[in-house]
């Protein structure tokens, strides 16, 4: 893996690479599933599955006063924050539950930052999916390998954040072609800057933070 590239590639890819991060700004993602076809098309994802999404919560719903289009900083004072659409998948934790509850050892944390699945070791037992908070992993219908044998859930796949694409210095697909840079990646002090300068706040509440960034939590 190159070090981490700190060339700016647009205004949500600051840099890639070693120790990038990847975390949604919900305040300018406007649900047009730009990401989502972005990576199908750029990993040939089958029309049946995904590895990233987009999931909208209080559908229908107001914010509280003077907060609708601030979702972000609705939560974080404590009020409802309305409709909002949030860009889901593996945002590659610090604190990765599902590479802790994993038997087997398929899912590991690498030194880089990365949370790569071993498909040799998965059993498709879909502990993962129980621990993710994000919904992450997914288990495409056929089984083969070890999952055929032991797991009934097929081997497990996610978002990988691009990483062949990182290696050559671009950004992830869904980041690159988001229109708005919902999708922001770089290293966790750049993202919070990022979010601060934009006046966003964030979507997920201090557990969920203390997941995704570990220690850099405290710099959002």
């Amino acid at each position: 893996m190159s070090q981490t590239n700190k060339q700016v590639i647009g205004d949500g890819v600051m840099s890639v690479g070693e120790g990038a991060r990847i975390f949604p700004d919900v305040e300018a993602c406007i649900d047009c599933g730009g990401c989502v076809v972005a990576c199908k098309r750029t990993w040939d994802v089958p029309r049946d599955e995904q590895r990233i999404s987009i999931s909208t919560m209080l559908e229908g719903q107001e914010g509280a006063e003077g907060m609708n289009a601030a979702s972000g900083r609705a939560m974080e004072q404590g009020v409802s924050p309305g409709e909002t659409s949030v860009p889901m998948q593996c945002y590659h934790c610090e604190n990765a539950p599902c590479v802790s509850v994993c038997p087997t050892d398929s899912l590991i944390k690498k030194d880089d930052g990365f949370v790569d699945v071993r498909d040799s070791l998965c059993i498709g037992c879909q502990y993962c999916l129980s621990a993710c908070p994000f919904g992450a992993p997914q288990f495409p219908d056929s089984d083969s390998g070890a999952a055929a044998v032991v797991g009934g859930g097929g081997l497990m796949d996610k978002c990988t954040m691009c990483e062949e694409r990182q290696d050559v210095g671009k950004g992830p697909a869904c980041a690159e072609e988001c229109s708005t840079d919902a999708i922001l990646v770089g290293d966790s002090r750049e993202i919070a800057s990022e979010l601060e300068k934009r006046d966003s706040g964030v979507f997920f509440n201090d557990v969920a933070m203390d997941v995704i960034f570990g220690e850099d939590a405290e710099a959002f």
